[in-house]
Order: structure tokens, then sequence, then C-alpha cells
């Protein structure tokens, strides 16, 4: 490893001790601090996972925890970043299953709420909430049935 290799992965070290990242990530800004020396970064990303700073496994959860709990995103929506994101699908379903648990409802009903504070009284607010709850990346059917429990 070169001096500008060894230099770009102090950098990245300190960066990923700080926060989670995923290996996409850590590529890009690889790439872009070596000017686009696709081997050079690969050499960098290895170093990274081989000491542990970057796990695909730990920022799934980290990501799925984020978006389920601060942000209110379902599980669809959490699942398809992570996909995009090139996080294997192992890790996405053992993410998801430990930031879902049985809160998903319950944050669910929690943001339908306050949208609905929003839309009442519109003719057709039954079905903006279930648009947006669609949007933030619930199921269908756990949906409907929020969606009827404020209708009651």
């Amino acid at each position: 490893m070169n001096d500008n290799q060894k230099k770009v992965l102090d950098r990245l070290q300190a960066q990923c001790s700080k926060r989670e990242y995923c290996i996409k990530d850590v590529r890009e800004k690889a790439l872009k601090a070596l000017d686009g020396d696709a081997d050079a970064a690969a050499e960098v990303v290895k170093s990274l996972v081989d000491d542990r700073f970057v796990d695909e496994a730990r920022y799934a959860w980290a990501f799925a925890r984020e978006k389920a709990h601060l942000t209110g995103w379902g599980p669809v929506k959490i699942s398809a970043a992570l996909r995009m994101k090139g996080i294997p699908s192992d890790a996405i379903r053992a993410a998801i299953a430990d930031a879902a648990d049985n809160e998903s409802s319950a944050k669910l009903e929690s943001v339908l709420r306050a949208k609905y504070r929003t839309v009442e009284g519109e003719p057709d607010a039954k079905l903006r909430l279930i648009k947006f709850a669609l949007q933030r990346g619930y199921e269908y059917d756990q949906i409907r049935s929020a969606v009827e429990g404020l209708f009651k």
C-alpha cells in the first residue's frame, strides 16, 4: 500500500469509527480520494472490511433502527433502501426483524394519527392516509387495519 492509500485509509478509518458506513459508500469515498484508481480503492476497502471498520450487517442494523424509530419508515422502504446500498439479503432480513418487532404497528399508528389531523374531514381522507403509509413503506394489510381503526 502506497503513502496516498495509507492517508486515505487513515481518513476513512476515522470516519468509520464515528458512524456506520456500508461497503458501497466507502468504495465511493475511496475512489474519489484516489482519483478513480479502482485497484487502490479496492485494497483500501478490503483493509477496512478486514479490520471490521466496515460491516454490512452492523450497517444494516443501524440503518434499519434509525429509519424505523426516528424517521418512521416501514419495513418495505427500509428493505428497498438497503438493497440499493448493496447489502446482502440475509443481513437485510435480520435488520428488519430486529428493528420492526412489535414497534412497527405502534409507529404506523402514530404516523397515521399525525397525518389524519391534516386530512380530517376531507372526502378522500382514507385514500390519502393509505397512500401516505404506502409511501412510508408499510404493508397494505397492516395499513388497512390501522386506517380502519382511525375511522371507527
